[in-house]
This record gives C-alpha cells, sequence and structure tokens, in this order.
C-alpha cells in the first residue's frame, strides 16, 4: 500500500513537472524577441542574399516628430527599350528599410514616340494607372514621384527630347502625386545612374557603411554602362582628380567612389557599332555589292543594316568566338590617348581592380543578367567561364544546351546571341580589365528588389524632398 502511493506520488510529480517545462517553453518561444519576424536587411547564414524575399519590419509605427513611419515613393525609368514603374513602401522610422516594391515594365520606350511627345506621355498612362493602385489613397497627396530618362532619349538631341520630358511632365499633373521638384522628370546624368545602382545593391547587401566591405556594381543599359566603386589605395597614392571622383553623403558617412558612364557602350549602341566596324573595314567590298560578311552572326543568316546614307547586307558567316572577338575588341578605343594614366578603355582613367578592389564583390546586372541565366550560368560565375560560354555559343555547340529547350529556343530566335555574349565578356575583360579568375556576381534580383538604380534614386528622393500635393 505505502510502496504504491510513493509510486502515484512520483507518478503526479513527474506529470506535473512535464506541465510547468511545457509553460516554460511556451511562454520563452511567445516572448523572445530573436524569434520575431525580421527586417529586409537581416542575413540568413543558409540562404542566399539574392534569394530572400522583402520582409516586413516590425520597427515603431511613427517617427521621433510624431509623423507615420510608412512612406512610398514611385520611379519610373524611362529607359531605351522600355519604361517600368517602381513603386516603393518604406519604414522611415531610423534609416529608410525597404518593406515592399511592385514593378511593372511595357515596351517601347519614350523614345520611339520621338515626333509625337504626347503619344510618349500618353505611354506611361498604364503605369502610372498601377501606381495608383499601389498607394493607400490617403498617401497619395504625399507620395513623391520622378520621371527619369536614361541615355536613349538623350540621343534624339536636345529639342526632341525636352518636348517629351514636358509633356511627361504635364501628365503626371494630372495625377495625385507631387511631382519631385525641378528635377522629378528629367534626362539622368549618366554618373547619377551609375551611383544610384551602386546606392541600391549595397543598401540592400547592408554594405552602406564605412568598413571597406562594399560591393562594385557594372550596369549595363542599351544605350551605355556604368562602372562604380568604393577603391582603396595604398597611403602614398589617391584617386586622381576629375569628374569620375564622386563624393556619396549618406547616413552621417562620407563615400569616396570612381564612377563612369559611357554613352555609346550599352548593349543595342555597341551592336551597331560592332555590325559598322565589318563595314568600315571592308568599305570598298560594301559600295561594290552592297554586301559584307560578319564573323558575329551565323552561317548563312543575312540583314539589312543601316549605314551612314545606305543600306548594306549582313552575311553570318558563324566563324567563331575568336573572329568575333577580333571585332567587338575594336569598338573599345583601347589606342586612344590616355592623359591620366591608368585607362580602361576609350581614353577613360580608372583605378585598376587588381590593386584598389582586390577581393570584395562585383556584381554585374541588367543585359550581363539577361544574357546569361537564359543558358544555365550561375549567380556566381569567373570572367573565364562566360568566355567559355560565349566560345560553345559562338562555336554553334548546341549540346551542353540540350537540357534547357528555352535556352535552344533562343539560341535560335536570336541571331546576335554570339555578338552579345561576346561583347559582354570583352566589355569585362578586355575593357573593365577583370582578370579572369575573378569572380563576378549577378542578379535581377536581391532580397526581392530589383536591381539597378531605381531603388537608390529613390532612396535620395526621400532624403531630399518631403513635400505633399493640394
Amino acid at each position: 500500500m505505502i510502496a504504491t502511493s510513493i509510486k502515484t506520488k512520483k507518478s503526479l510529480f513527474w506529470k506535473c513537472g512535464l506541465v510547468a517545462l511545457f509553460i516554460i517553453l511556451f511562454l520563452w518561444l511567445l516572448y523572445n524577441p530573436s524569434s520575431s519576424s525580421s527586417s529586409v536587411l537581416s542575413t540568413e547564414k543558409n540562404e542566399s542574399i539574392t534569394e530572400q524575399p522583402i520582409e516586413q519590419t516590425t520597427q515603431c509605427l511613427a517617427t521621433k516628430d510624431g509623423q507615420a513611419s510608412t512612406k512610398y515613393a514611385i520611379m519610373i525609368d524611362a529607359g531605351s527599350s522600355g519604361s517600368r514603374v517602381h513603386v516603393y513602401k518604406f519604414n522611415i522610422c531610423n534609416e529608410p528599410v525597404l518593406e515592399n516594391e511592385e514593378f511593372h515594365m511595357l515596351k517601347p520606350g519614350l523614345s520611339s514616340f520621338q515626333d509625337d511627345p504626347e503619344a510618349a506621355a500618353a505611354s506611361l498612362n498604364e503605369l502610372l494607372d498601377i501606381a495608383v493602385k499601389s498607394v493607400p489613397q490617403e498617401d497619395q497627396s504625399c507620395t513623391p514621384i520622378a520621371v527619369k530618362a536614361t541615355a536613349g532619349l538623350r540621343l534624339l538631341g536636345a529639342e526632341k527630347s525636352e518636348a517629351i520630358l514636358q509633356a511627361v511632365r504635364r501628365r503626371l499633373e494630372t495625377y495625385p502625386f507631387p511631382i519631385a521638384g525641378e528635377n522629378g522628370v528629367e534626362i539622368m546624368d549618366g554618373k547619377d545612374e551609375g551611383v544610384y545602382a551602386w546606392i541600391t545593391v549595397n543598401f540592400l547587401l547592408d554594405k552602406l557603411k564605412k568598413d571597406g566591405q562594399s560591393a562594385a556594381i557594372f550596369d549595363l543599359g542599351g544605350a551605355s554602362t556604368q562602372i562604380v566603386f568604393e577603391p582603396t589605395f595604398v597611403p602614398s597614392a589617391t584617386m586622381a582628380e576629375g569628374e569620375h571622383k564622386y563624393s556619396l553623403d549618406y547616413q552621417n558617412d562620407t563615400f569616396t567612389l570612381y564612377q563612369h558612364s559611357y554613352l555609346g557602350y550599352g548593349l543595342n549602341e555597341a551592336r551597331k557599332r560592332i555590325k559598322a566596324e565589318m563595314i568600315d573595314m571592308w568599305q570598298d567590298e560594301a559600295k561594290r555589292t552592297g554586301r559584307v560578311y560578319h564573323p558575329c552572326l551565323p552561317d548563312g543568316h543575312e540583314e539589312k543594316f543601316d549605314y551612314e546614307n545606305s543600306t548594306v547586307t549582313l552575311i553570318g558567316t558563324g566563324a567563331g568566338h575568336a573572329a568575333c572577338r577580333s571585332v567587338v575588341e575594336r569598338v573599345f578605343n583601347k589606342d586612344k590617348l590616355c592623359e591620366t594614366n591608368p585607362c580602361a578603355f576609350d581614353g577613360v582613367y580608372q583605378p585598376p581592380l587588381t590593386e584598389t578592389f582586390k577581393d570584395r564583390d562585383l556584381y554585374v546586372f541588367s543585359y550581363f543578367y539577361d544574357l546569361t541565366q537564359p543558358l544555365g550560368m550561375p549567380s556566381e560565375f569567373s570572367v573565364r567561364e562566360l568566355g567559355e560560354l560565349t566560345t560553345r555559343v559562338c562555336n554553334g555547340e548546341r549540346k551542353p544546351f540540350r537540357h534547357m529547350p528555352d535556352a535552344i529556343k533562343q539560341l535560335s530566335d536570336d541571331a546576335n546571341y554570339c555578338l552579345n555574349l561576346s561583347y559582354i565578356y570583352n566589355l569585362l575583360k578586355f575593357g573593365y580589365n577583370i582578370p579572369s579568375d575573378r569572380l563576378v556576381r549577378t542578379a535581377k534580383k536581391i532580397r526581392g528588389a530589383e536591381t539597378g538604380w531605381c531603388l537608390g534614386a529613390s532612396i535620395a528622393m526621400l532624403d531630399q524632398v518631403n513635400l505633399c500635393k493640394a
């Protein structure tokens, strides 16, 4: 009897203990701060930083001066090949934290309406309507909007481009959003485009800190390409003075950046130059027969090409990467006078990446991403691997892509794929002088947000503009 009683008490003791332990564990999980959701800039050890989604922040609901902590910004990227709207939602309790992005694009770009400014402005209606739906009505009158055109519009000339910009401004004034100042509708300076892209990438990577770990960016649009990085010099050396030197103030820190925008070296403009290069080399043949053979185009492919005041038929030879590369390299003007050494290409000064940016991340995006990802390239690859991919494509090899039907279709449908790949490979290796064994990273999005200059420009806009529409 006594033994049974002791046994019963022991059983009751263990049951009570287990219940108490469960309650303690439940309360710990409920109130432990580390279990709450983190902001967009948190880092997960076992997840690629480019694949992490934008998360809802747990920051405060109001700023120190009592203003709402949520702020929206609208940026329209009027590029050479199309227009894109980005609607950003930020928490601005302290430094901006991105909570959400709405993105939509359409074609063609504003420059396609060079003789009809009103039609150019009307082409943005769909994007503006998306912005209206994306921003709560009560926030619309204090949500700044900007339209930034890039190099493609500049190529139309001052008169036509200005007429389009004025028509766009008039169109924006019919919407509930305040235009972000005098520069709210403009052709963006190339250096700003690159620096804003640098801000975007480093903001999303949580590298906007003065610890010398910022990433370099290489952007490739249709009309221009940009390079921006924060070089580190030995004590006895400094960056040469000039327009390439950019001082950026952000969150009480100052970053001294190297930047340059190469107008005419975007993919679409470079492709025209590469095709024209062969005609320049064979002018007599072009005048006599109206036909010129081109090694960067597939064997047997024919296309009409406008050259100066005539039309020339280009005939592909499919001669392979080595032959194509010999033509591509000519457009970089490596022999142009270099007034301030060292130079990258086209006579432009650039601190050597091998000395001033030895082991930090290099991010390449836009057309770099669009051309490599459909062919199965990983998000990180060496310049040499890009060259090997280019060789396979230019040699007409299809076996490496036989398990990727979409890649086979793209290679079959786009006669310029060899030329395009040869250009981006040579831009990195021969133009920007990146060593063959150096790794580059590419992404369309980082932590759920689009790469490119738009986010960086929106962050700068929030910092500079605080206005509401009456």
